[in-house]
């Protein structure tokens, strides 16, 4: 799998190196679909000449990446483009050999699994075989780097970009049961925008799965491995934090970049749902509602842990698609990384029941999210409502999307325990009904 990997990769940065040299460039870096006030390149740019002055770059409004970013392309501006190809290729890899890890581990269950008789003889076309899985992890990569959303963001130079690398080096740790890693890898993430946090979840469930606790200690064990992830965590993100301000020199980032995210001030049109909300609300309910809408990235963490407690690489999936979606300033570059790990459910087609249309109505609002800026904005035919529109619309599309595929996942599991069949009391073929 060698071979294929490494033309894979060279195609993708032979597509991402033409693009930069030409005009398309300067024009996706404005794109609000492709950049946020947190990731946008420019603003990066303006807060390194605020650094060069000797000012500090959060003295004014204008730059909420944390320090360690702007410290890193403070020396590696000059090769800014190789930089943002590498942490794509980074992350290509990373989810080739995490999922690549996944399947064996897979494989391994199955295995064992079958030899114990555990699934009913009508449900063995369920199972996935080797042959399938061969070419998954290829299939991840390639649905990363062939993403026109992951070419866009790495073209329009968006740091999200650096974050897709970082998660994918944390899943990458996770899945590999090193928990030193994972925990590093997790406070960066949740040290750049504060979501990847919920993902400790998953990471915790996998790792207490392929951790060896003895039968008389398994309680006591639980919760000491729970602290000692916990420590992990927190001190490396401690660690993190005190490094910032000792690049600094003081802890205006704190505000500038968290404050800026949980509050939401600028309210710059984007793909997600609090910049229109927010611009009509009425300043006496703002904070009531931003707490909900805050709130709600994280609620869904506990339910979903429980139900796929056995199941913690789907959960991540499920979080990373739940933090695209409700986080204040999302862009396509956050939908790539879930959507990347598509191919790993190719075997639960057979149950998706929505499919195509959500596809088509993901397809129509890409193709839609230029032209409704450009009524709105240039031509002055339409107005914030129409933009809104397809943004909702978008969002709605994702959460079917995710839907769909979390209702297929669950009914084939049934399936594996139950058979495929299924039968009433009465002998009459019977129908599954998710609640």
């Amino acid at each position: 799998m060698a071979a294929p990997l490494t033309l894979l990769l060279v195609v993708a940065v032979t597509i991402r190196a033409a693009l930069f040299r030409s005009s398309l460039a300067d024009l996706i870096a404005d794109r609000v679909e492709v950049v946020s006030p947190l990731t946008a390149w420019k603003r990066v740019v303006e807060g390194l000449a605020l650094l060069d002055l000797g000012v500090s770059p959060y003295s004014g409004d204008i730059f909420h990446e944390t320090p360690l970013i702007i410290y890193l392309f403070h020396f590696v501006v000059d090769y800014a483009e190789i930089t943002f190809v590498l942490a794509d290729v980074i992350t290509a890899v990373a989810l080739y050999k995490a999922v690549q890890e996944y399947n064996k581990q897979q494989f391994r269950k199955q295995k064992y699994a079958l030899e114990l008789d555990h699934y009913p003889l009508d449900c063995l076309d369920l199972i996935q075989s080797p042959k399938e899985m061969y070419y998954i992890p290829l299939k991840v990569a390639m649905f990363y780097l062939l993403n026109p959303f992951a070419i866009l963001s790495c073209i329009a130079k968006s740091t999200c970009c650096l974050n897709n690398a970082i998660v994918a080096l944390f899943i990458l740790s996770t899945i590999k049961a090193n928990v030193l890693l994972s925990a590093i890898f997790l406070s960066l993430a949740t040290y750049q925008s504060i979501y990847p946090i919920i993902l400790c979840a998953p990471a915790l469930l996998h790792l207490m799965q392929n951790q060896y606790i003895p039968v008389n200690f398994r309680r006591a064990s639980f919760w000491w491995f729970i602290a000692q992830y916990a420590f992990m965590c927190l001190g490396s993100l401690f660690v993190i934090i005190g490094l910032s301000f000792f690049l600094l020199g003081s802890w205006d980032y704190l505000s500038s970049v968290y404050g800026f995210i949980l509050s939401v001030p600028d309210l710059t049109p984007n793909i997600g749902l609090f910049w229109y909300f927010f611009a009509e609300m009425f300043e006496h309910f703002r904070l009531f509602f931003l707490c909900v809408f805050q709130i709600n990235t994280f609620f869904y963490t506990i339910p979903l842990s429980i139900k796929m407690r056995d199941h913690p690489m789907f959960l991540i999936f499920m979080q990373l698609a739940v933090i695209s979606i409700f986080k204040s300033y999302p862009t396509v570059g956050d939908s790539v990384m879930y959507l990347a790990f598509l191919p790993v459910w190719s075997h639960l087609q057979r149950f998706l029941r929505n499919i195509f249309l959500v596809s088509c109505i993901l397809l129509v609002c890409s193709a839609l999210f230029p032209v409704l800026w450009h009524l709105w904005i240039y031509a002055g035919s339409a107005n914030s409502n129409f933009y809104y529109a397809i943004t909702l619309l978008f969002n709605v599309a994702q959460i079917l999307l995710v839907s769909d595929y979390f209702y297929a996942f669950l009914r084939r599991e049934h399936h594996l325990s139950y058979g495929l069949y299924l039968k009433r009391k009465d002998g009459t073929e019977a129908t599954l009904v998710l609640k």
